[in-house]
């Protein structure tokens, strides 16, 4: 009797510990989507005309984030329905940005092809490590976030998105903001 409940209490002992350093490990590293948006304010970035865009610049605003890139046909369908969402919202404390998973050179060329009203920038090969850091872990194109004007991020999506979807996240931050 006395070995089935020594068992039962180094068992409850053990789950007790391990739920113990799950919660420490989420809280040290895990959903805390403020410090997650102070990777992407970190960062500075060129844009199609090779000047340095530091992204805390946007800091504040309500950011739609889109990783891209110039081979993707997924990100290319998108981005007349982001540009649409830019004009539309920009008067509304909206900002879109695309950060491309390429250099300055193919996202000026690119930027001849198909007119955005939105910044365009170069993320090359960090582009991929700021998407992961913001919540791509599956390192898929195109990936969209939406960061709320005090850093949190509101909503993300994995793949093509469309200007409806983005306005489910958008437009309740927006009458928030008014």
């Amino acid at each position: 009797m006395y070995k089935k409940i020594s068992i039962v209490v180094i068992v409850l002992l053990i789950a007790g510990l391990l739920g113990i350093a799950v919660h420490y490990y989420s809280s040290v590293n895990g959903d805390d989507s403020t410090t997650t948006s102070a990777a992407l304010f970190a960062t500075t970035l060129p844009d199609a005309q090779g000047r340095q865009q530091p992204l805390k610049q946007w800091r504040g605003k309500i950011l739609v984030v889109n990783f891209w890139a110039t081979w993707c046909p997924p990100c290319r369908e998108e981005m007349p329905e982001l540009s649409q969402l830019q004009d539309q919202y920009r008067d509304r404390n909206v900002v879109v940005i695309g950060i491309s998973t390429e250099n300055v050179v193919q996202i000026r060329e690119f930027a001849k092809t198909l007119q955005v009203s939105y910044p365009l920038l170069a993320g090359d090969m960090e582009a991929m490590s700021l998407g992961s850091a913001l919540g791509n872990d599956k390192s898929v194109l195109p990936y969209t976030i939406v960061i709320k004007p005090d850093g949190t991020i509101a909503n993300s999506h994995f793949g093509r998105i469309n200007k409806a979807v983005l306005e489910q996240t958008l437009l309740p931050l927006i009458s928030v903001k008014q």
